[in-house]
């Protein structure tokens, strides 16, 4: 019987069509036309707008200086005040028009009250330990804190007994990644950004289905961006031949929405409710180096067993539960979580969402960077900055903190790319120091700091990450792993070459052009 499911689950892989052509010729390629004939159509009543201008320029003019005052007295961030400035100003009618849709959150207002409410009801569903809030008090008063924000602003409890293994490439995570599923009893459950088909994939596939026919509970949730090129759309259908729950979050549908620029960039697995994976790496074969796409792709995980395990259980549950009318996250949260008694340090997961007012995300990078005493030690495959995380890393380094920057040497998108190097002479003025790692893409998200605080997961530092996605990540506080991580860390510096203003100076023009030009829009994008 198991060896029927494991035919019929490679069966599905082989029959999995992808690509632009698939892309063009489904049932989502029609999805795709009737989004550019919408969006065809509303630019067409815009310009209808921009045609009476000249008739109405004063009242143009009234309603630029309107929208200016109010964008300067509003609670968005300066950046993106400045882009939208730029806009309105540009094109004043259309510029409006443009700001309003975008902010009256079309296609998603049901989703933000859903998700506020789910937000709001679980900060309880997994109580602080007085014990161990007392103890990190003691300890250390400036990261309890930190604890006490994040616990604020969602159900992310600082946890003791928890152990927690770094893995310094996907290949690493991927292999103790399918020891570990092999183990389930209960319940998986696999949250990701991007699944693609493939060795990695079809290697876990295997063992799901092999669950599955056992009696575990199997779930597993992918973004809807996976839909363009990467998976055919009825995929959660052929899942559920093999036994597996499966929920795509965000179909994009034939409907014009703001919603879609909301995705779910997560990369959670929970087994047993006592063992979960964070970190960068996706469900595909150039996150473990099978598939070369931009050289060497270095990418981390971690891995936690214990008590902490319990925020990525209620995370998934979380995001799985916006469409469901019953609440579920009692019993899967009540199942043990073997805490690791010997364990050392603190551990906080936490997930980041773009439609509360908590940049969570950023504002533990920049606490970071705001208490570090000695360095802190950044890997990141994007760069593209607010004013705000911009000042807090000149400021470290301003303060005599070393703060140093491992970014792609092989870019995966030009424009990224470009926007990343309009950065570089503002902070190299500071004292940061940037590195680029020549061996291909760095896609790891990594902070660690004076040897005793550390980061890993999935936000990037840029606008998608900080401003427009879901993310999650896990920070550390003295536990053993962040030695590993430091490193890990130096270990890959090795391999980076370093940027300097003369090399800055020699950047090709077309990428000094394409980066000040795209900037104006960043926080759009």
């Amino acid at each position: 019987m198991i060896e029927d499911y494991k035919n019929k689950g490679l069966l599905l892989l082989k029959k999995g069509q992808k690509g632009i052509i698939h892309a063009i010729f489904s049932r989502f390629g029609l999805i795709l036309l009737l989004l550019a004939l919408q969006i065809l159509f509303l630019f067409s009543v815009f310009q209808r707008f921009e045609e009476f201008l000249p008739h109405i320029f004063g009242g143009a003019v009234m309603l630029t200086v309107i929208m200016v005052i109010y964008l300067l007295n509003s609670k968005m961030n300066p950046t993106a005040k400045i882009t939208w400035l730029i806009v309105i100003m540009l094109l004043p009618v259309f510029g409006v028009l443009l700001f309003l849709y975008t902010q009256s959150d079309v296609g998603h207002r049901l989703l933000k009250a859903r998700i506020n409410y789910i937000i709001t009801a679980g900060k309880e569903k997994i109580p602080q330990s007085e014990e161990v809030r007392e103890h990190l008090v003691k300890e250390n008063p400036s990261v309890a804190s930190l604890a006490y924000y994040m616990h604020r602003s969602g159900c992310h409890p600082v946890f003791e007994n928890t152990a927690v293994t770094y893995f310094p490439l996907g290949e690493d995570k991927f292999e103790e990644m399918l020891k570990q599923l092999e183990t389930a009893q209960h319940f998986i459950f696999m949250e990701y950004f991007i699944v693609d088909e493939g060795l990695m994939w079809g290697r876990v596939l295997e063992i799901l289905a092999q669950k599955a026919a056992q009696g575990v509970e199997v779930r597993v949730m992918y973004d809807g961006s996976c839909e363009f090129a990467l998976l055919p759309r009825d995929y959660p259908k052929r899942l559920k031949a093999l036994g597996i729950k499966c929920k795509v979050f965000a179909h994009v549908s034939p409907f014009v929405s703001t919603h879609y620029n909301y995705r779910d960039h997560r990369k959670i697995l929970v087994i047993d409710g006592h063992t979960a994976f964070n970190g960068g790496v996706n469900l595909a074969d150039e996150y473990i180096n099978q598939k070369e796409k931009f050289g060497h792709w270095k990418d981390t995980a971690v891995m936690l067993k214990g008590d902490a395990v319990k925020s990525f259980t209620l995370m998934f549950l979380q995001m799985w539960g916006i469409d469901e009318k019953e609440e579920e996250s009692v019993d899967f949260l009540s199942y043990p979580t073997y805490p690791v008694e010997k364990a050392k340090g603190y551990v906080i997961p936490y997930g980041d969402c773009p439609l509360d007012d908590d940049k969570l995300g950023e504002r533990v990078y920049m606490d970071l960077l705001n208490r570090s005493l000695s360095y802190v030690h950044i890997m990141t495959p994007y760069l593209i900055l607010d004013g705000e995380m911009e000042t807090a890393l000149k400021f470290a380094a301003e303060r005599g903190v070393e703060v140093i920057l491992i970014l792609p040497g092989i870019p995966d998108k030009a424009i990224p790319y470009a926007l990343a190097k309009t950065h570089y002479a503002s902070l190299l003025e500071s004292g940061v120091k940037i590195y680029e790692y020549t061996p291909g893409f760095v896609h790891a998200k990594v902070f660690v700091s004076d040897s005793s605080e550390a980061v890993v997961g999935t936000i990037n530092l840029d606008y998608r990450s900080l401003y427009h996605h879901f993310e999650c990540a896990t920070y550390l506080y003295h536990t053993d792993c962040i030695q590993k991580i430091e490193a890990d860390f130096q270990a890959t510096l090795a391999k980076c070459r370093q940027v300097t203003m003369e090399s800055v100076h020699k950047e090709k023009w077309t990428v000094k052009l394409v980066g000040r030009l795209m900037k104006a829009i960043a926080p759009l994008m």
